[in-house]
């Protein structure tokens, strides 16, 4: 059985079943996903990229990403017949990622504009291609992949978003803003919907149109993020447009939490299985070893691009499993860092859903509960930014209403299972001594 069959809804005989179909264009996947118009997941596919030459940091070349999605969209097909002829089709990604008309892109792992936040990151993207391509037309990954579909050039954005100089005319996620032209997979005439960044689809499929909700986004990278009330706004805090009318979101991304476990995968030699298995048998602190997951430096809360990763508190006899138990603690830490400038500012968490790669590990997912003091909703399907791809293809065929424009509970949610959170003092004294070593390694910059 592939991976997420067990969740898929039944296709039966009777009634055509209508789909509307969601594209995450990752970093390392394209993951494409079909839901019926109740929000029942009835198909799935995910396919690697091609290897691509060693590059420099942050550049790729989109065409890997395009042939991802059109293998990924007939396995879709071979498995889930109705995806042959969806209601709509959106597409979301990795953020922020520029890419020109011809040539390389410029990911989110380009060092440039960092230290600013999200929107200085991608004016300086937009710059080096600029530089690379006079008078060149640039645009968000997710829309140059639905104009190579067949869409017109605009750039889909999320409510309460700014525009984006050079980028072309904006429109809102959930519009539809073409008809495919029959190439890529895509039958010729399907509606063609404006999309996201990864982690806003993610908010939306993991529910934040719910007051006090939050996300952990998961993947390579990750970060927290809670839905307030607008009335109970505080400034200083890195602000979005919740899904629903009348509330926000507020929080901010992370690095490197999920790619510091490939990373010690890689210096081990050892799986990411065999590590969570070797985790699971170290007591919780790790042994004393503290983990900074600053391997590509740090976004929110600390916004330093020059932090480095550390390991602290290293002994003669510690091993692989304490270093991988650090690891899973360190990132629980990088979390609850976010969490204490949210809580300081009155907003409040009462439940996190987990989603990616790491919320496969009911391990990880328990620290992480722990660490930030909340009860974790782990989604049965852990794909939610392609699932929220699909709430925006659904939001294009009229199924719910487009973001910023429903009222909370508009919107299907995958089943989720819940952990409870079982705070522990040793947790406690971890996250502060996380908090001083980080404080410490941000002074000596």
């Amino acid at each position: 059985m592939a991976a997420h069959d067990q969740w898929l809804a039944p296709i039966g005989g009777g009634e055509p079943v209508s789909v509307a179909v969601g594209i995450d264009v990752g970093s390392r996947s394209a993951r494409v996903v079909a839901i019926d118009p109740g929000g029942a997941l009835v198909g799935y596919a995910e396919t690697d990229y091609d290897r691509q030459p060693d590059r420099m940091m942050g550049r790729a070349d989109p065409q890997c990403w395009r042939r991802g999605v059109e293998t990924g969209l007939r396995r879709l097909v071979a498995r889930c017949p109705p995806a042959a002829s969806p209601a709509a089709v959106a597409v979301g990604g990795q953020s922020p990622t520029a890419v020109p008309a011809h040539g390389l892109a410029v990911t989110y792992s380009y060092a440039e504009g960092t230290d600013g936040g999200i929107a200085a990151q991608q004016v300086a993207q937009c710059q080096l291609l600029k530089s690379e391509q006079p008078g060149g037309e640039v645009s968000q990954l997710w829309d140059w992949m639905l104009a190579s579909l067949g869409a017109p050039r605009v750039q889909g954005r999320w409510p309460g978003d700014a525009p984006l100089d050079e980028f072309g005319q904006s429109v809102t996620t959930g519009t539809v803003v073409g008809k495919a032209d029959g190439s890529g997979g895509v039958p010729r005439g399907t509606p063609l919907v404006a999309g996201a960044p990864d982690a806003l689809l993610a908010f939306w499929a993991a529910g934040l149109d719910e007051v006090h909700r939050a996300c952990d986004p998961g993947g390579r990278t990750g970060g927290l993020v809670v839905a307030v009330r607008d009335v109970d706004l505080a400034p200083g805090l890195m602000q979005m447009a919740s899904p629903a009318r009348g509330c926000s979101m507020v929080g901010g991304p992370v690095s490197a939490h999920g790619a510091s476990l490939d990373w010690l995968t890689t210096v081990t030699g050892r799986p990411r299985s065999a590590l969570l298995e070797l985790a699971a048998g170290v007591p919780a602190g790790a042994g004393g070893v503290i983990f900074l997951p600053y391997l590509e430096g740090e976004r929110s809360p600390r916004w330093q691009r020059r932090l480095t990763g550390e390991f602290h508190g290293l002994r003669a006899d510690t091993g692989p499993g304490e270093l991988a138990r650090a690891v899973l603690e360190g990132t629980a830490y990088g979390l609850a860092h976010i969490g204490r400038a949210l809580r300081g500012k009155g907003a409040e968490i009462d439940v996190v859903t987990c989603a990616g790669g790491p919320s496969r590990s009911r391990l990880w997912c328990e620290i992480k509960a722990a660490v930030l003091g909340a009860d974790f909703d782990v989604p049965e399907f852990s794909e939610l930014s392609a699932y929220g791809a699909a709430l925006a293809a659904g939001a294009g065929a009229g199924w719910w209403p487009e973001p910023g424009s429903g009222g909370p509970g508009s919107w299907p949610r995958p089943s989720m299972t819940r952990i409870d959170s079982v705070p522990r003092q040793v947790y406690q004294e971890g996250f502060e001594r996380f908090v001083s070593l980080g404080d410490a390694a941000q002074r000596r910059l």
